[in-house]
């Protein structure tokens, strides 16, 4: 039997677990919708960047398999027939929960089931809001065939005369969804709810539309066309690595076709006409349902406040139960360490950390990694008051986040015009890491203060992803994170880390260092154990560490939310080795490490996941955890996870996403029972995170 699971499928297994959240009855019905969306988007990005990888792979030649099992196109192949595979059962699950919505008094209808109210109210919002925004372009016109953008849904249109069917013509258009909504509310009757799609909407304005042809029939099939979108910013000596960002940006939606999808009800002659047009392969022509751009469901409208029970509930972030004493968080950290769990408590918090540090009076400068953040970033507003208030601000924007990277330019130029030291350029690595450092000067006396975090300094993703922020005076720990930004203003590699665990200096072999403890303590029969939570895990070295771990006695309890190469619970291998993955209402986000060190507990939380690309190829930094009853907190919070038999789904070598049994068992749903933990930790009970 193999070792590793391979990457790819292992990631197509973790997007399954999404879909099984829209097919589970116990989630609120627009919820499921919502899961449905996220499913969808996630294959976009698995397909415009993972496939196109494994493509570019196979174009090149490459035959030999790496230790993940397969050549490329052996991969390839194999992660193609799952996603179709998957793909079916998403069409089935999303006709499923139509028909739940409709008999919940929400109806979604197409062009042909309009009421005379209906088609008026929508022959004027055509009028008025679509047709501006539509290009209808006439295949016979053109030379070739329009170039399809990536991710853009399209209209194949075939416009017939009634005198003659056989003579047809084909357009094509646009969805504008960039700048119309893609559900909209139209008026109903016997207070229900009726909403129709942008595309049925321009289906029902087709004769209108083309008007001035004499066609009395018209159809329309979406399509939409699926790019390589990885931005692989060449390594040209001769160009800074802006220059080279900018021009890779312009090339990424006109990357190379990967996935073509169609409605499968298109004619074929059509269908065979688009294809040759555009030259696609047969393997990448892929059938699917009338509509395409499933993430757009992760907006769908809200009906309403009579629909309540059809959404999860949204209580308030709980204060924290130490700073919510404190007008000052920077004097609050002169006195302990803070730890801060998002989104169950106020992401707050960090906004005023800055906020305060660029009006004291005494802080000198202020030092800081981004990677994503919000569109109105409170953030970066907080540092565009400390440049204004006379504080030093250097920053390192990210200009490679993946699908971030236009924000980030944009972001990278306010800061830079308002006087902040904006630093770009570190060649070869990703910033990942996310840092804070605060230095203030009081007498001759230097202080500083630290954040470091699991997760992006943004409040959109604070409101739903679960992450950890470590706030920190501790000059062993500030000294190191200062360390940090030296070495990221200078470009140099440092290995100097006594405290800090620093990718791509030294992490991984600290790490391995870690787990040979471990596993030295078990073979001379002292308690040992290895309790993680992460993303990914994918780094062969590690895995190799923890399978001769678990063989030699060490106990091994993952929380994995995404890919999981390691395959546990293996006879001979890994049967040590137990792995959960965690989909709930907030995305699982945050790493946590925890080594039992014969029972003086290494506890640190990580913005990096055991992989290669963030051991080798990313700055990211593992803060370590000294305060004891914030070690307890952290501890607490990862064995109320590993006992969640709600939503946790067992990984294991048959990769079939099974539930655990939790026959006999009190009901552990670990997102509510950690909102209860924190809340309790304020002796006050607010209402309930659950739905």
């Amino acid at each position: 039997m193999a070792k590793y699971l391979n990457r790819e499928l292992s990631w197509l297994s973790f997007n399954e677990r999404i879909m099984q959240e829209a097919e589970d009855a116990t989630v609120p019905l627009l919820e499921r919708f919502r899961f449905l969306g996220i499913y969808s988007s996630n294959l976009d990005e698995f397909y415009s960047v993972r496939m196109a990888k494994l493509k570019r792979r196979i174009a090149a030649g490459k035959k030999s398999a790496n230790f993940l099992g397969g050549t490329p196109k052996q991969i390839y192949k194999q992660a193609a027939a799952r996603a179709k595979g998957l793909g079916r059962e998403f069409d089935s699950t999303l006709d499923d929960l139509l028909g739940k919505l409709r008999s919940e008094g929400i109806i979604v209808v197409n062009e042909r089931e309009l009421n005379e109210q209906q088609a008026k109210f929508l022959d004027k919002y055509f009028a008025l809001k679509v047709r501006p925004r539509l290009v209808p372009i006439m295949l016979e016109n053109v030379e070739g065939f329009p170039f399809l953008q990536n991710l853009a849904v399209y209209l194949a249109i075939v416009l017939k005369k009634a005198e003659d069917p056989s003579d047809r013509n084909y357009a094509l258009v646009e969805l504008p969804s960039d700048v119309l909504p893609r559900f909209v509310r139209i008026p109903g009757r016997d207070n229900k709810t009726y909403i129709i799609t942008l595309d049925d909407i321009i289906r029902h304005g087709l004769k209108s539309l083309f008007s001035m042809f004499d066609c009395t029939d018209f159809s329309a099939y979406s399509i939409k066309m699926t790019r390589d979108s990885d931005l692989e910013i060449e390594a040209d000596i001769t160009t800074g690595l802006l220059e080279r960002a900018l021009r890779s940006l312009k090339s990424r939606d006109h990357g190379d076709p990967i996935r073509f999808v169609y409605d499968r009800e298109m004619p074929e002659e059509l269908l065979h006409y688009i294809v040759a047009k555009n030259g696609l392969s047969p393997d990448i022509v892929i059938p699917g349902g009338r509509y395409h751009n499933s993430r757009d469901m992760m907006d769908f409208p809200d009906p309403g406040a009579q629909y309540g029970k059809l959404r999860y509930r949204n209580p308030e972030p709980l204060e924290h139960p130490v700073l919510r004493h404190y007008s000052s968080t920077l004097k609050a950290l002169r006195e302990q360490d803070i730890l801060l769990h998002y989104p169950y408590q106020s992401f707050q918090y960090t906004v005023d950390l800055l906020r305060e540090a660029a009006v004291d009076r005494y802080v000198t400068s202020i030092k800081m990694t981004l990677y994503r953040v919000a569109d109105a970033s409170e953030i970066v507003n907080a540092l565009l008051n400390a440049i204004r208030n006379g504080k030093k601000v250097t920053v390192f924007v990210e200009i490679r986040a993946s699908f971030d990277e236009e924000a980030n330019l944009t972001w990278m130029d306010m800061l830079t015009g308002e006087g902040a030291r904006v630093i770009r350029e570190l060649p070869e690595l990703k910033v990942h890491g996310k840092l804070i450092l605060i230095t203030r000067k009081k007498e001759h006396v230097t202080e500083r203060y630290t954040c470091i975090g699991t997760g992006n300094f943004s409040e959109s993703t604070a409101r739903i992803y679960s992450d950890h922020a470590l706030f920190t005076s501790d000059p062993a720990i500030t000294g190191e994170v200062r360390k940090v930004f030296k070495s990221l203003e200078s470009g140099k590699k440092r290995s100097d880390y006594r405290h800090l665990l620093v990718s791509p200096d030294m992490m991984e072999e600290k790490i391995l260092a870690l787990i040979a403890n471990e596993i030295a303590n078990a073979r001379g029969g002292r308690d040992a154990y290895i309790h993680v939570k992460l993303n990914g895990l994918a780094q062969k070295s590690i895995i190799d560490s923890l399978y001769e771990a678990g063989r030699s006695g060490v106990e091994v309890k993952m929380i994995i939310r995404g890919i999981c190469c390691l395959l546990p619970g293996v006879e001979g291998l890994s049967e040590n080795i137990a792995a959960t993955s965690i989909i709930d209402k907030y995305l699982e986000h945050s790493r946590i490490h925890i080594f039992c060190n014969g029972n003086d507990p290494l506890v640190y939380i990580s913005s990096a996941d055991w992989m290669h690309r963030n051991l080798v190829e990313r700055v990211e930094v593992a803060a370590p955890v000294y305060d004891e009853a914030l070690k307890k907190e952290l501890t607490d919070y990862i064995d109320i996870q590993f006992r969640d038999n709600v939503k946790a789904r067992i990984i294991d070598a048959a990769q079939d996403n099974a539930e655990r049994n939790r026959a006999g068992s009190r009901r552990v749903r670990a997102q509510v029972d950690i909102y209860k933990y924190l809340r309790d930790m304020l002796g006050s009970s607010p209402e309930s995170v659950g739905g």
